[in-house]
């Protein structure tokens, strides 16, 4: 479900839930503790991957659906818990998207430091819209603080699903290589990072990031029960029980 590879100094902690990386409690738990682990221990960067062709397919909606009450709002404080983690990350975290990364994929993504995406097919998105959920603004954050304001609206607002080429281009995703580059190219970044005077690089990064750390720094203060309020509006429920069964009809 996780694996944890030591590169020198970086930590790869990489996504292994086959077959699309579909994040369900136990799995941000494990990830949660991981990112833990090894910033606990000597790990000065971290590289977060998936599997080739998908970097996470986002929240196990099926899964979910089955809940109650109390279990999806356990799921939703660990999925904001996990998100803070890596928002407040005392050291610097590349996202290595190895594919495909809708909704909470590009959740997590969007929390790190740089993101790196294969070239290809891939799609990336913030599509919550698409599904029936409404995008809480401490997410919406994440997004204007990489592609700005009106870019980020009109990306939210419709649930877009973009390319890895139309992601460079409005700054969704840093760079972009062949697929089995991916992680290669988030550790050349790392590296790159590392090798700057760490006191002057951590303090600075910072100060650059105050505005994500200081809205992720309480998990209990993000707004998880209106949240939660919203998955189970009944519009929502009919559209994501509607998407569970197209699921399983091309299953």
């Amino acid at each position: 479900m996780i694996e944890i590879t030591h590169h020198d100094a970086v930590a790869e902690i990489h996504l292994a839930r086959a077959p699309v990386n579909a994040l369900n409690l136990e799995m941000l738990h494990a990830l949660r503790g991981a990112l833990a682990e090894s910033i606990r221990g000597s790990a000065r960067g971290i590289v977060l991957s998936g599997i080739p062709g998908m970097f996470s397919a986002g929240v196990d909606v099926p899964a979910l659906l089955q809940a109650d009450r109390a279990g999806a709002r356990a799921f939703w404080r660990e999925f904001f818990a996990t998100g803070a983690a890596l928002a407040c990350s005392p050291v610097p975290v590349v996202a290595a998207i190895t594919g495909h990364s809708p909704a909470g994929g590009a959740v997590l993504a969007l929390m790190c430091d740089y993101r790196v995406m294969a070239q290809g097919p891939y799609k990336i998105g913030l599509n919550e819209v698409q599904v029936g959920l409404a995008v809480p603004d401490c997410i919406q954050l994440a997004l204007r603080r990489v592609v700005g304001a009106y870019r980020a609206e009109r990306l939210l607002v419709s649930g877009a699903m973009i390319d890895a080429e139309q992601a460079l281009a409005c700054g969704f995703v840093d760079e972009t290589t062949g697929i089995d580059q991916v992680v290669t190219r988030a550790l050349h970044w790392m590296n790159g990072m590392l090798a700057l005077p760490p006191h002057a690089m951590l303090a600075t990064r910072r100060v650059a990031r105050a505005d994500l750390i200081a809205t992720y720094a309480n998990v209990d203060a993000l707004p998880i029960d209106d949240f939660l309020e919203g998955f189970f509006h009944p519009q929502t429920q009919a559209t994501l029980q509607a998407l569970v069964a197209r699921l399983k009809s091309k299953g």
